[in-house]
């Protein structure tokens, strides 16, 4: 009788031992670790990279045209889609005057005129009121890496290093030509219909469809003996 009631204390100690431990399934159900770069996503920022110019009945004084030249070669820069025009509404003729300057302008530096958009807006004054000029200017927020190390001897959780990965996603962020393209897929250019006619020609004859190889490629290894 003793030694059943000793079993049965001894089952209810491991019970007990089992149900605050963790267990397997416990362990199992935690969250997988991150990989090191998702520990350091790349942010996004977007904001106007405008410039203000006062409206002239003679159109663009030379200060406004070289702004003019300066924002075009940013817009450049950035791959941004668009340059937006907005002039204040009931302007007059001088406004008109002076947005067709501009548009007159952007076009002549390059900007495609189905790039240009013009809008009106309320400038909520009496006095004279710019025409703004700019286009969403993203940026990439590049990661401050080194501030945390942790301990790489203490893999019992299986985690990843806390500093593993930011400099991967800090040297990303800092060569991205357009940093629009980390919120959206880069739009595609159209095929080139002629090449593909070639090719498919070829390869519908039995010939060979890739492009000759450059002699100015071939090598061969020097057999002199030095």
């Amino acid at each position: 009788m003793f030694a059943r009631y000793l079993l049965i204390a001894g089952l209810a100690a491991g019970l007990a031992g089992c149900a605050t431990a963790p267990g397997r399934d416990q362990l199992a159900a935690k969250a997988p670790a991150l990989t090191p770069t998702q520990q350091y996503p790349i942010n996004v920022t977007h904001g106007p990279d405008d410039i203000l110019l006062a409206v002239h009945d003679n159109g663009l004084s030379a200060n406004q045209t070289a702004a003019l030249k300066d924002l075009v070669a940013r817009w450049r820069d950035a791959g941004s889609d668009s340059m937006l025009i907005k002039a204040p509404a009931a302007g007059g003729d001088s406004v008109y005057r002076m947005v067709t300057a501009i548009q007159s302008r952007l076009e002549a530096l390059g900007v495609d005129p189905i790039a240009i958009q013009l809008i009106g807006y309320d400038p909520g004054q009496a006095g004279p009121a710019p025409v703004v000029i700019g286009f969403e200017r993203y940026t990439a927020v590049i990661p401050q890496c080194g501030r945390t190390w942790g301990s790489i001897t203490h893999t019992i959780d299986n985690d990843v290093d806390p500093n593993f990965g930011c400099a991967v996603s800090a040297n990303l962020a800092a060569m991205v030509a357009n940093p629009q393209d980390l919120t959206r897929p880069a739009a595609m250019t159209d095929a080139d219909a002629g090449r593909r006619e070639v090719v498919l020609g070829k390869y519908r004859e039995g010939q060979t469809s890739s492009t000759p190889k450059d002699p100015q490629a071939n090598g061969a290894i020097s057999t002199v003996i030095p």
